[in-house]
Order: C-alpha cells, then structure tokens, then sequence
C-alpha cells in the first residue's frame, strides 16, 4: 500500500479493498451476512500492523505527530499474544512484582514474541 495521506481519512471509504486483518480478508468483505454465515471469525477482524501504519501515516499528514507515534507503537504490539499483554499488565500493577528477575523474564518473552516483527 502506497503512503497514506489525509485525502485517505477515512480508510475504511477510501481504501476498503487495502485494509484487512491477520487473515487476510479485506474490509469490503466484511458484512452482517458473512459473519451470520459463519464465514469470518473474530480473528478477522482484528486490526492489523498495516492498517495501523496507515493510520499513522494519516495522523502525520494531518500535523498530529503524538497520534502518529501511539498508532506507530500499536502497530509494533499487535501480533503480540494477547495473553503476552495481559500477565505483563498485572505484573506491572502496584505491588504484583518484587524482583528484578520477573522483570527481566518477562521482557525476555517480549522479546522473543517481536524476534519476527
């Protein structure tokens, strides 16, 4: 997908046929009638590391700098297991970790889980 611009804004009109999840169907494809069929899960419709960056894109076109890194940082996480993301969550909560070993365990799988980003 070419750089996005704020002419693209909003993706979902202007670039339907570009935008699709992690298994690859394409938000065009995404109706009430293909889910009530059964034919889309609900892994395709997370949002992808590309439709994230194109976002960004738009955000930095528009001037909004801050926006563009968050949408950037997204794009970094998404493949990350969601279960990756929640222990690290409770693990980074007051008074859920005492050592500095944790941590660093835990940062180790973070670390393997981006190794093929």
């Amino acid at each position: 997908m070419r750089k996005s611009t704020f002419s693209d804004c909003p993706l979902c009109e202007t670039n339907p046929d570009n935008i699709c999840g992690p298994r690859v169907i394409t938000l065009d494809k995404i109706t009430l009638y293909t889910v009530i069929a059964g034919d889309i899960e609900i892994e395709g419709l997370r949002i992808s590391s590309k439709a994230l960056l194109a976002q960004s894109g738009i955000a930095l076109a528009a001037g909004r700098k801050t926006l563009a890194l968050n949408f950037q940082r997204g794009a970094e996480l998404v493949n990350i297991p969601q279960d990756l993301i929640m222990q690290t969550y409770e693990m980074l909560r007051p008074g859920q970790i005492n050592s500095r070993a944790a941590l660093t365990a835990q940062a180790k799988l973070f670390q393997k889980a981006t190794a093929h980003i």
